[in-house]
């Protein structure tokens, strides 16, 4: 078993690494490369008439997005990658063994390829079959070694039921069993949530303060930029920037220099 202490510290840096980079992220944002990705018609379908109410919208629909891959880079892989080799000491655990494996675990029998990911959805047909034929170049790699070869994909979170009949070039395993073949704990997947204890919340007040930082130069540059003289919303110049052929070049500069 992992010692605790140890284990609460990695979740620690972890997490201050994941809220590191939302912060980094916040601070690059700029409306106009995010108003490109967005659907300015249902804005208005859905009778958005507030400046503020799109700038928030246009955040949260953003950091939903962008969180979910931040964290599985910046704490689901690490910390796979760490717990596999801290709970094997005995065995012959290496890291980022090749293109599309990020851990391999070699015992007397058994020769693991363990690709970590951290949601269920994240294949399609194509991507698929990419992850296929990474296992095979890593089997062919490893055509002298005597054990038997086990690829493996592996979820952070959720579940997946694989049939034990299934057609599939590689296992799949989630959420609990995940954590389970990492460590051999059965319980480690709710170590993880018990060990961030207050870790999250003394993080917040930082990100929410680089959150409104970036709400007011939102705001600040969709009134410049997207509104009318009496401050509605200039439905026209929102479209044509998001759909037009060629968009309108800004009309003010928002640099720093600009505002100095």
């Amino acid at each position: 078993m992992i010692n605790t202490e140890i284990l609460e510290t990695k979740i620690g840096e972890l997490l201050g690494n994941f809220y590191a980079r939302r912060i980094q992220a916040l601070e690059s944002l700029e409306l106009h490369k995010t108003l490109k990705r967005k659907n300015p018609y249902l804005y208005r379908a859905t009778g958005t008439v507030d400046a503020s109410e799109i700038v928030e919208e246009l955040l949260r629909a953003h950091i939903s997005s962008s969180d979910e891959t931040l964290f599985g880079n910046e704490f689901f892989e690490p910390l796979a990658k760490w717990v596999a080799k801290a709970a094997h000491p005995d065995y012959n655990v290496a890291i980022a063994h090749g293109e599309g494996i990020d851990i391999t675990i070699e015992t007397d029998s058994i020769i693991m390829g363990i690709a970590v990911k951290s949601g269920t959805n994240v294949f399609n047909a194509q991507s698929k079959r990419k992850q296929a034929l990474d296992f095979q170049a890593l089997r062919r790699r490893l055509q002298k070694a005597t054990q038997r070869f086990d690829p493996i994909v592996t979820y952070c979170y959720g579940r997946k039921q694989q049939r034990t009949n299934s057609t599939s070039p590689f296992q799949e395993v989630a959420g609990q069993a995940t954590w389970e073949l990492l460590t051999g704990e059965s319980d480690f997947y709710l170590r993880i949530v018990r060990l961030m204890k207050d870790k999250p919340a003394e993080h917040r007040p930082i990100f929410q303060e680089e959150f409104d930082k970036a709400k007011n130069r939102f705001a600040r540059d969709l009134l410049l930029d997207f509104s009318t003289q009496d401050g509605s919303i200039d439905w026209d110049k929102l479209a044509h920037y998001n759909s037009g052929k060629e968009p309108p070049p800004r009309r003010r500069s928002t640099t720093k220099k600009a505002l100095d």
